[in-house]
Formats: C-alpha cells, structure tokens, sequence
C-alpha cells in the first residue's frame, strides 16, 4: 500500500522522517524545561542562603549593641607600708580575682614609681616568677625565661616571642602602697553571700 503522506524534500533529503524530527524537539523541550527549573531552584536557595547570613549578622550586631561586653571591676587593694620594704624586696601579692602578682621596690624614692607590681606568671607556659635582685631581673625556671625590672623579657622563650609580664598601676598615700586590680571574684563572693542571707531571712 502506497504512503500518501507529505514529506516535504528538505526532510527526505536529509534522511529524516517527521516521528525523528518530533522526538528530537520533544527531547529539547525537555532539557530546556529542566535547565530552567535547575536554575530556579538555584536562584531560591542562593536567595534564602543571603537572606539568612544578612539576618544572622543583624542579629549578632543588634546583640553586641543591646548587651555590650562589661569591664570587669577595679579597686584600690593595700599592699605595704613603704618602710616594710626595701630597694631590692619583693613581695608576692594575690588578687582577688586570683591573679599572682609580685611587687618589687626599685629604688629608695617614696613614690609610686620607684615599685613595680608585675604579673607572677609567665606567659610562655604560666610557671611561676620571681625578682632575683642580685641580676635585677624577674626570672622562670621552667625555661630559662628572664624579664628586666619593667617586666620586659630578655631571654628564653619570652625573648623569642617577645611577650611581656602583664604590669600593674601602683599608688602611695600616705606612706601605704597600694595596687589596683580587678574585684571580680571578690564581687561575685558577696553577692552569693548575700543571696545565701536573704534566704535565710
């Protein structure tokens, strides 16, 4: 039975018939279709992600600005009489809020500048720290680790990473040495002692 069917000659030409040639634009259609819904899945996650970090930082922002990190309390604690020590003396001294502290006299001077008051604890590994008044020096013996009069460090690791011991403002009056340092413990203490009082009450 003869195809009536009209092909025109371009197709014939070519070798195609007309069910090829719509298999191959249903198969584009398809892909088409399925790049454009890639693209907007993409699009929508891409958009949320963005939404998500600019609220997050908004967030974090609005935090720091709301509740601003606090400065830990200072005060004035006694140390010494001037009398009590002399050029070369050191005394160790401990915070309230636990930190080690040495205070050495310098000089025979009545004033604030003629003490130092350092931290006794070394930076490299937090070993322990004393004055040895024959070499003018603060020294660790864990590693060697050596700091001048001003807390500078001078050999040992310290040296080699070139941090100093943490330094403490002192103040005279009256003939009394006193330091300045962070009550937070001290602070903490009485108002647990005040809770446990109230409940008792």
């Amino acid at each position: 039975m003869t195809d009536n069917s009209f092909v025109p000659d371009t197709e014939r030409a070519n070798g195609n018939s007309p069910s090829v040639l719509s298999s191959a634009g249903g198969l584009s259609a398809a892909g088409a279709d399925g790049r454009r819904g890639f693209l907007k899945t993409t699009s929508t996650w891409s958009m949320a992600g963005g939404l998500v970090a600019g609220y997050g930082t908004f967030v974090i922002l609005a935090g720091r600005f709301a509740y601003p990190s606090r400065t830990p309390p200072v005060a004035w604690q006694f140390v010494c009489r001037l009398d009590d020590m002399t050029v070369g003396d050191a005394v160790n001294f401990t915070a309230p809020d636990g930190a080690q502290i040495v205070v050495a006299r310098l000089s025979e001077g009545q004033t604030s500048r003629d003490f130092i008051a350092l931290s006794s604890v070394c930076p490299h590994l937090g070993c322990h720290v004393h004055w040895e008044v024959a070499n003018d020096r603060f020294f660790c013996p864990c590693h060697n680790g050596a700091f001048d009069a001003e807390g500078r460090p001078t050999a040992g690791p310290p040296s080699q990473d070139g941090r100093a011991l943490a330094q403490y403002p002192l103040e005279v009056q009256n003939g009394l040495l006193f330091i300045e340092v962070s009550t937070e413990r001290l602070n903490h203490t009485r108002t647990a002692a005040a809770d446990i009082h109230a409940r008792g009450a």
